[in-house]
């Protein structure tokens, strides 16, 4: 995997330093200075704005163990084409897979005051197997993102739906989802119903409602807009799934409830403890594309440095792809941050003391077929330690897994990785 972690993650520092560098020379000294402000957030999100249409780089160029590199284009029209109306998508190619994938929808606002808008949405794209997305969580863009390039797990997805967006109050934002999906794994896999019959790709008819509850923050409206000024900590995310058996002609009837916490002691300039908790339980028949993995960072080989890749930023480093599934689980991670090192005023490198703790279950996991995996009911345990920041935005990563799941050979217990931060 190494060979291809090099190139790619060059061609988006690249990327980076010459979006930066085209936005000084795109804005003029005498300009102000807010516009140039604002066109640095914009990229900081992963946005290269025009007058109508902001380009998304989330769709520039990825890779992952099974479309390889995968690269389009994709975007949102912006406020300057309508403040009521909005239309996005996307369209990206994988080279390995030999396949397209697209999305295309758009929205309406109802309420301004409430920030109350109605999406609909087509996709036809790929999900990880085992991942969990909140709906209030909205955008969220890294240059370079550390787990994408090990996955290997994916499932075929196509979906249509509808979604409501409501900020109840300035602290309470809701979403609504209903969704049909066809949902096709692109790995050997059959899930047994209470009929005996097997299913190897099926229909979900699906409703989703999330919460999103930061009773700390401070919000300021600006511009006619409702803006967090400040974040403020803990901040609580609550999220309820039903599938719907024969609604649409779906396969399957589950719930799931996730839930998690973030909170903050401190800021980063003078040492910061950060603790973050993420629980999740399902009910009733639940295919393996929507259970939970526990987010896993480490690839199947046998020495350290063959397994040397890039951290990721809330993953277990030490717990291999697809090595546990749960139905029900609970994730907590503990993260200080000390005073960086002031070197000089732009070499400040960092050190992170890192701890995680997960632990879950799984009821009949004989009724997933042709896939082999572990439980998690004895409760996994890493920690290490991260240098951030050492040069150029690249650090480096230890931790070591302990507990009942230390394996037998020392060195399949170690993970050394390195890390990548930029910020705008």
């Amino acid at each position: 995997m190494s060979k291809h972690v090099t190139p790619i993650l060059f061609f988006i520092c690249a990327i980076f330093a010459q979006a930066q560098s085209s936005s000084e020379n795109f804005l003029e000294p005498t300009q102000d200075s807010i516009k140039k402000r604002e066109f640095i957030k914009h990229l900081g999100n992963g946005y290269m704005p025009t007058r109508y249409f902001n380009f998304d780089l989330r769709y520039l160029i990825k890779y992952n163990q099974y479309e390889g590199v995968r690269t389009g284009i994709g975007g949102v029209t912006n406020d300057a084409f309508s403040e009521k109306y909005r239309l996005n998508g996307y369209g990206v190619y994988g080279f390995r897979d030999h396949r397209f994938k697209y999305s295309a929808g758009g929205g309406f606002r109802v309420d301004k005051k409430t920030n109350t808008w109605i999406n609909l949405s087509y996709t036809d794209d790929l999900q990880e197997t085992g991942s969990t997305k909140f709906l209030t969580d909205g955008r969220f863009f890294q240059f370079f993102e550390p787990r994408l390039l090990n996955i290997d797990l994916f499932h075929k997805l196509i979906t249509k739906s509808i979604n409501l967006e409501h900020q109840l109050n300035p602290k309470l934002f809701t979403e609504a989802e209903f969704a049909v999906s066809n949902i096709d794994p692109t790995y050997n896999y059959g899930y047994v119903l209470s009929n005996n019959i097997i299913v190897n790709s099926f229909h979900l008819s699906t409703a989703k409602v999330s919460l999103q509850w930061n009773p700390f923050s401070k919000f300021e409206t600006i511009k006619n807009e409702l803006k967090e000024t400040k974040k403020g900590y803990p901040q609580f995310t609550l999220q309820y799934t039903k599938s719907f058996k024969n609604v649409f002609k779906s396969d399957f009837n589950f719930s799931k409830l996730d839930f998690r916490t973030i909170y903050k002691i401190g800021n980063e300039d003078e040492g910061l403890s950060e603790i973050t908790l993420v629980s999740g339980i399902t009910n009733g028949n639940t295919p393996l594309t929507h259970l939970y993995h526990a987010y896993p960072n480490n690839i199947t080989k046998e020495a350290i440095l063959q397994r040397f890749s890039v951290a990721g930023l809330n993953s277990f480093e030490t717990m291999y792809f697809n090595e546990f599934f749960s139905d029900k689980f609970t994730t907590v991670q503990l993260k200080h941050y000390l005073k960086p090192f002031n070197i000089s005023e732009h070499y400040k490198p960092q050190v992170v003391l890192i701890t995680r703790y997960a632990i879950g279950d799984i009821k009949k996991p004989e009724l997933h077929q042709n896939v082999t995996f572990g439980s998690l009911k004895k409760g996994y345990t890493e920690s290490g330690f991260e240098i951030n920041k050492f040069l150029y935005g690249f650090g480096l990563s230890f931790t070591y897994r302990y507990g009942f799941y230390h394996l037998p050979e020392f060195s399949d217990n170690i993970a050394f990785k390195f890390t990548f931060n930029v910020s705008l």
